[in-house]
């Protein structure tokens, strides 16, 4: 068996959405499939991360990177009014004008790329894996081409991403495309894996021709091996990971502003926006608020494993929240320091915190059952400390890497 892999995000890009494609990579070999990734030589990303390593038993093809780089339009914008504004709305207009989304491009290097590597190295199956949405056209395109069977891999929703603003016309009319290549998907690939439930019911809706499988993201504890924790001197929890869309800090830190806990520090390890750095100077704060700049993902995982409890935060974005397990999730257990979860109380995120027994949940958007939680976090980490979160073999295998590998072994042999 014969799998090429198509993702955007590959080393040396940086940030989470590099993991799933990369651990895929790892682990199938072992798994008797031979493994072909298809990368671009540069996407142009915001972040590096120098320290990532290609797993040694995959083939990794690059294709010439063409598209805009990676930007962030929130804090660009930030401060700016009248002609400075402008001008930045222009530099960023021509992105938006992009379809279904601004890596569209890549399509006309990628595409012959992918079409000459499944006939080079008889691809079985390829595996095209979003977001971008349009990384999908890669994977009709090869299946026409040369028959090889097609897995589309979502790992976020096609047409309702949680991020997006709903009230935007701009955000609407790519929606009303991503919808065209979510029929796309539907009709055409043979099987569609999702991370998550949510995206696997979303996909049925379109009545797909292929098998609609959920395979989730998955802890990987040997990237924490060897790792110490320490307990502070002050309650150290650490939020890793950037923000963008919907994602809000400010209920968080509202409750922490409101609690009397001098001994607290949150840390915010990635890009935080400067519209909420602002905000969040009027709460003064102080020490009690560390922010960290983007790092590599080992500084991350020593920062998460060295914290006396993380911080998740999902939004509920009109009820597109409920849904979302994200990767993050899944390295947070695989930190095994307890959680507080600010995420919807009714959502995927939370069913798994509980049961985990990882830590406590509490609405994202609540602040006084934000400020219960720290409090009752604090409250232990005073009195008798705050252990390490323990799961037995039996569920660490469950919720490992290597387990959603072999999900996807069992589905490329059936296809």
């Amino acid at each position: 068996m014969k799998l090429l892999l198509v993702s955007l995000y590959w080393p040396p890009a940086g940030g989470g959405g590099v993991q799933r494609p990369l651990k895929f990579a790892q682990y199938l070999p072992a798994l008797g499939i031979e493994t072909h990734v298809l990368a671009p030589d540069d996407p142009k990303w915001i972040h590096e991360d120098a320290d990532l390593r290609a797993p040694t038993q995959a083939w990794v093809h690059r294709a010439c990177y063409l598209g805009p780089k990676g930007r962030k339009p929130a804090d660009e914008l930030h401060g700016r009014e009248g002609v400075g504004r402008a001008l930045v709305l222009a530099k960023l207009a021509s992105r938006r004008l992009l379809v279904p989304d601004e890596n569209v491009s890549w399509n006309l290097t990628a595409i012959p790329a992918a079409i000459r590597i499944a006939r080079s190295e008889e691809i079985d199956v390829v595996l095209t894996t979003s977001p971008p949405n349009s990384i999908h056209l890669v994977g009709a395109a090869v299946k026409a081409a040369t028959g090889a069977k097609w897995i589309a891999d979502l790992r976020d929703s096609l047409v309702a991403h949680p991020h997006r603003r709903t009230d935007s016309l701009a955000v609407r009319a790519k929606e009303k495309v991503s919808d065209g290549v979510a029929h796309l998907v539907a009709r055409r690939a043979d099987a569609i894996t999702c991370v998550s439930e949510a995206i696997a019911d979303e996909a049925r809706r379109f009545e797909p021709r292929g098998r609609v499988a959920t395979i989730s993201n998955g802890c990987d504890f040997d990237d924490f091996a060897g790792l110490p924790y320490t307990p502070g001197k002050r309650f150290r929890i650490t939020h890793t990971g950037s923000f963008f869309g919907k994602r809000d800090p400010r209920p968080f830190l509202t409750a922490l502003a409101e609690s009397d806990h001098d001994d607290v520090v949150v840390r915010f390890l990635g890009d935080f926006r400067a519209a909420d750095y602002e905000w969040a100077t009027t709460l003064e704060l102080g020490d009690r608020l560390e922010l960290i700049p983007y790092a590599s993902r080992q500084t991350a995982l020593e920062l998460q494993r060295d914290s006396d409890a993380l911080l998740l935060l999902i939004p509920e974005a009109s009820g597109r929240g409920k849904g979302v397990l994200s990767g993050k999730v899944f390295e947070y257990l695989a930190a095994e320091r307890p959680i507080l979860a600010a995420v919807p109380p009714d959502g995927a995120a939370a069913a798994l915190i509980r049961e985990t027994g990882a830590g406590v949940v509490a609405p994202p958007d609540d602040v006084t059952a934000l400020r219960e939680a720290l409090d009752g976090l604090v409250a232990r980490f005073r009195n008798d400390g705050l252990p390490t979160v323990e799961l037995d073999a039996e569920m660490r295998h469950r919720l490992s890497r290597r387990a959603r590998a072999e999900e996807l072994a069992e589905l490329l042999q059936v296809l």
